[in-house]
């Protein structure tokens, strides 16, 4: 009990560690595909597939919860930035 405490509090007061650079490419490659697989009229144009990921405003972030060391990533309304 006393350690699941502490615990807690060192997660409630520590920063967020940084994303792998190599996770944040392969992050953005997957999602870019997804975005081709949906919308096959970006194929051909890689200026429409950029702007369509820039607006989905995605940010990555490690994950927060024990034991869970995955890659989160969470959307942004445009307009809320």
């Amino acid at each position: 009990m006393k350690s699941a405490l502490i615990q807690f509090i060192k997660r409630a007061f520590s920063r967020e560690p940084e994303l792998h650079p190599v996770e944040r490419g392969l992050a953005r490659r997957w999602i870019k595909q997804r975005l081709l697989a949906v919308f096959p009229e970006l194929r051909n144009n890689p200026a429409a597939l950029e702007r369509a990921y820039r607006t989905l405003g995605l940010e990555a972030r490690s994950g927060t919860e024990a034991g869970k060391e995955q890659t989160i990533y969470e959307m942004s309304i445009p307009g809320e930035r």
